[in-house]
């Protein structure tokens, strides 16, 4: 999806011994990004990074494009990418002398990536469909025109760490879902489809309610979409959080100890019933609730109503009461726990985007997470404004510079 005169831009092949050499962790279960081409996006209007499947570190001054090559690789996953953005916003666009966005400034951006697992290769090729009217993104695996982009969590798990996500805990429950679901991907990749199939069911159910004719043949079909659909979301999120909460509460090191909780009526649902009888609750109440949502304008029960509940494993004090510093070291912790199960439970690791997350950790924690990466056998892009901070990574990650969107190693 990336023209082939794209600029090449190789890291140092991975030596024995040495200074400088990068040193990999033997994991031959992880998955890698190997070759990363943009074309259109953001910043950038064509590059081409090659790569080993060991971490990456992007350093450079703030805006030199950064943030935009993880939210490049964000798009290898289900969903609108680590910005949440509309997919036409990602499309490379013209400054004025004030830095001002203006007029596109070229074609749609695509993004394009070969990944190595275990000696195995994926070609996934993703971008804004300049064809289609509106929102629409095209996703090839393989050469071949995927039919959902929820099929891309088959193949790769991709979790991040933004700055905007350094008050998850203190705003709505939107993003902790989100959140959470990216989590969810990873033990269950149907997981991907059903949350589409669940928000597309009740977005036609609340058109419907709001415009009508209300048909109520098409609305029980909806509602029975939106039970099926709904009960299995909740079920996955469900146990993803139980096995999270586990593995989080036995952590030790630097990073706190969390517990976690799934809470919403679906889950009270589920909580006293099995799945069949809780689907012809959620069916039933849905029906009954027409009038109700038709007035208020939304949905007064499902799980797009659940929310996603973290303390301290040690103080039981809610996360959002910490300090953003230990907020930060919390979501830290849920991540390595994730990328720890995965290893254990499916034989592979997540690509982790940790955007600016090292300049918020003292030292110790720097280095216990620099270790913790390592002992993972991820591919951990790591970004930041002075390359010191990443200095317990030299000889194990390789290193790019990052200015004016353009990327050279060092």
């Amino acid at each position: 999806m990336v023209r082939n005169e794209a600029v090449i831009l190789t890291a140092r092949p991975a030596e024995t011994g040495g200074a400088g050499a990068t040193r990999e962790a033997p994991d031959a279960g992880r998955v890698s990004v190997r070759r990363l081409m943009l074309r259109d996006f953001r910043s950038y209007g064509e590059a081409r990074l090659t790569l080993t499947p060991a971490p990456v570190v992007l350093w450079g001054p703030n805006g030199a494009g950064k943030t935009n090559l993880l939210e490049a690789l964000s798009f290898l996953a289900p969903g609108r990418g680590l910005r949440h953005a509309r997919l036409g916003e990602a499309d490379r666009r013209l400054r004025d002398a004030e830095g001002t966005l203006g007029a596109p400034a070229g074609g749609p951006w695509a993004v394009h990536a070969r990944l190595e697992a275990g000696g195995d290769r994926l070609e996934i090729g993703t971008g804004r469909d300049g064809r289609a009217a509106g929102e629409r993104r095209t996703v090839l695996i393989d050469g071949a025109t995927a039919r959902t982009q929820g099929e891309l969590a088959q193949h790769l798990g991709v979790v991040w760490l933004t700055p905007a996500m350094d008050r998850l805990f203190l705003e709505g429950s939107s993003a902790r879902r989100r959140f959470l679901d990216r989590l969810v991907y990873g033990f269950d990749p149907a997981h991907a489809q059903r949350v589409s199939a669940y928000e597309q069911a009740m977005r036609e159910r609340a058109r419907l309610l709001r415009e009508g004719p209300q048909d109520p043949s098409w609305l029980a079909a909806l509602e029975d979409t939106m039970a099926g659909t709904g009960v299995a979301v909740a079920a996955a999120r469900g146990d993803a959080v139980q096995r999270l909460d586990q593995a989080c509460a036995l952590a030790e090191g630097p990073f706190p100890a969390a517990r976690l909780a799934l809470i919403g009526e679906i889950e009270e649902i589920l909580a006293r019933l099995p799945a069949l009888a809780a689907e012809d609750e959620l069916r039933g109440r849905l029906a009954a609730l027409r009038h109700q949502d038709q007035e208020s304008g939304t949905t007064a029960l499902g799980p797009h109503r659940s929310d996603l509940a973290v303390r301290h494993a040690k103080s039981g004090m809610p996360a959002a009461e910490g300090s953003t510093g230990e907020q930060k070291a919390l979501l830290i912790a849920i991540v390595l726990a994730h990328g720890r199960l995965q290893a254990a439970l499916k034989g592979r690791v997540p690509l982790l985007l940790l955007d600016e997350v090292a300049a918020h950790l003292d030292s110790s924690r720097r280095r216990a997470l620099f270790a913790a990466l390592i002992g993972l056998g991820a591919q951990a892009w790591l970004t930041g404004t002075d390359a010191e901070l990443f200095e317990g990574l030299r000889g194990a990650a390789q290193f790019f510079t990052v200015a004016e969107a353009r990327i050279a190693p060092g």
